[in-house]
């Protein structure tokens, strides 16, 4: 997994998401062209890069405000409605 500089989130006043977010962002890789504009303006710091350089996002903090999502400029990412479970 590649480090990026950016601040973590952590269990506390902005901690984990807990069962109320109604939808999240889900990424197609095959569309994904590694342009890091979700990492860049995630307001969370919950998206981070494997070791191939693809995003993944942290579910445990991720609020599902759709920011990475309308910010994909070839919409490899779509925001589907959570399920419980």
């Amino acid at each position: 997994m590649v480090e990026l500089p950016v601040a973590r989130p952590s269990v506390g006043a902005a901690g984990k998401t807990g069962n109320w977010r109604l939808f999240k962002p889900s990424i197609d890789y095959r569309k994904c062209i590694k342009c890091l504009l979700c990492w860049m303006y995630c307001p969370d710091g919950v998206i981070s890069l494997s070791g191939k350089g693809l995003p993944v996002i942290d579910y445990e903090y991720c609020k599902g405000c759709g920011i990475c999502a309308e910010e994909c400029p070839v919409k490899a990412i779509e925001m589907v409605k959570e399920v419980e479970g």
